[in-house]
Order: C-alpha cells, then sequence, then structure tokens
C-alpha cells in the first residue's frame, strides 16, 4: 500500500508527494474531508475477472467486424 502526502490541491486536481515527486490525481479520488500535508493511503490492484472479461469484449467486437 502507498502512504502519499497531499501537497495542495490546484482546481480539481490533488497534487500528492511522493518520492519528492509531485502527481496530479482528480479531486474527486481523495477521501472527502481530506487536507494539505495529510497522509492519504491507496491501493492499487489488477482487477483479473475484469481484464479477462473486457478482452473477451474486445475480441468480439472485432470479430463481428471482419
Amino acid at each position: 500500500m502507498l502512504e502519499l502526502v497531499i501537497d495542495r490541491f490546484e482546481g480539481e486536481y490533488a497534487l500528492i508527494e511522493l518520492n519528492r515527486r509531485i502527481f496530479h490525481i482528480p479531486k474527486v479520488l481523495v477521501p472527502k474531508g481530506a487536507r494539505e500535508g495529510d497522509v492519504i493511503k491507496i491501493l492499487i490492484t489488477v482487477d483479473k475477472q475484469a481484464t479477462e472479461q473486457r478482452k473477451d469484449s474486445k475480441f468480439k467486437k472485432n470479430s463481428t467486424q471482419i
């Protein structure tokens, strides 16, 4: 799990810091009530089931276009 610090907010983005690098993420992805200086945790996972469904859907779409 990643721990990041909210550096600041600019418009519709939260600027978060990880290893002295700044990343822009949409504010809608930040927990409500989060403020500058707060530490947030982000967990990124691969949804294998959704990935397979997406592959199947693309395959079906491509095969009907031939």
